[in-house]
């Protein structure tokens, strides 16, 4: 496996531990607060969390002698307010399904986006191995048997997360495209902004926002915030930046293997064999993800040939 493929495979990784911690930190969240406000007050935090990165990246820039021109600006802009009110919308409806519904179903019907996000890619015509189908087929079995332990009911709850699935395919495939044109860290904070302000105008339009309830969710907020916007969604950003977007949406769907682990740690939840028969399928499709064949890559493109069944696929 290349170099760079194994440093995004860890951060996607450990963005998926951290996510998956999140579903408590979130459900917390909704007891003291609304979901508009939650949303609003942990991205503006994440985006605050990653100004040092921001500062740094700068630095780079002027000592490579590079300008920051208006047209790059532009581009950076619109990147980034387009992800972030993708975003928005995903992390509205995930946060609020989560009132209404339990978070085993919340991550599983979440996780659907493994299989909506290389159907996104083939409408796009790009090739996706017969193996990366196979690795999602598990993952999503593994996802059922992890977070689903009833019969599956269509509740509003369900409906809410089922279309923010959707939402974060979308958001993956919109990353995975930005980040080969802007730098990731100014893309991040900008989609971070965006996803904060539009929060915050909906929680003062339709929610009652008190300093106190916030002060009480405190521990939820920054976990939300630092944790999981501020350092786990900075490492998906940077590690799609050499990772295909369907590769990538297995790896985070890990997430509810981590979700499972929190239950048990902050919950006193217990696994049984069907969860660890999940966690098994889910771990498997991860790996099957990354094996792949060999990658042509130019000196003077950022484009990746991938050779497969004797065809060549120029992918970004």
């Amino acid at each position: 496996m290349h170099n760079m493929r194994w440093k995004s495979f860890i951060m996607l990784t450990a963005a998926a531990v951290i996510w998956g911690f999140a579903f408590v930190a979130q459900r917390v969240g909704n007891q003291y607060i609304g979901t508009f406000t939650y949303t609003g007050v942990r991205f503006a935090l994440g985006a605050l969390s990653i100004i040092p990165l921001i500062v740094q990246a700068n630095r780079k820039e002027k000592k490579a002698g590079g300008k920051d021109e208006l047209a790059g600006k532009i581009a950076l802009l619109k990147a980034g307010t387009l992800a972030g009110m993708v975003l928005f919308i995903a992390a509205s409806m995930q946060q609020t399904g989560l009132k209404y519904t339990t978070a085993g179903k919340a991550a599983f019907i979440t996780g659907f986006y493994i299989i909506l996000v290389p159907v996104l890619e083939v409408i796009k015509k790009r090739y996706i191995d017969r193996k990366v189908w196979i690795a999602a087929a598990l993952s999503i079995i593994g996802l059922y048997l992890i977070s689903v332990q009833e019969g599956l009911t269509v509740s509003k709850g369900d409906l809410l997360v089922f279309i923010c699935s959707f939402f974060f395919a979308f958001h993956i495939v919109l990353i995975n495209n930005f980040t080969q044109k802007v730098n990731a860290i100014k893309l991040a904070f900008v989609q971070y902004l965006v996803c904060s302000v539009l929060s915050l105008v909906t929680a003062l339009l339709m929610e009652e926002i008190y300093l106190e309830n916030i002060i009480k969710a405190a521990v939820p907020i920054i976990y939300g915030g630092v944790f999981s916007v501020g350092i786990a969604y900075t490492l998906q950003v940077i590690g799609q930046k050499h990772s295909r977007a369907s590769h990538a949406a297995i790896i985070m769907s890990s997430e509810s293997v981590f979700a499972l682990i929190g239950g048990m740690l902050f919950l006193n939840e217990t696994i049984n064999l069907r969860e660890i028969v999940g966690c098994t399928l889910m771990i498997s499709g991860v790996i099957l993800s990354q094996l792949q064949g060999k990658n042509i890559k130019t000196a003077d493109t950022e484009d990746t040939a991938d050779i497969n069944h004797g065809r060549l696929y120029i992918t970004k």
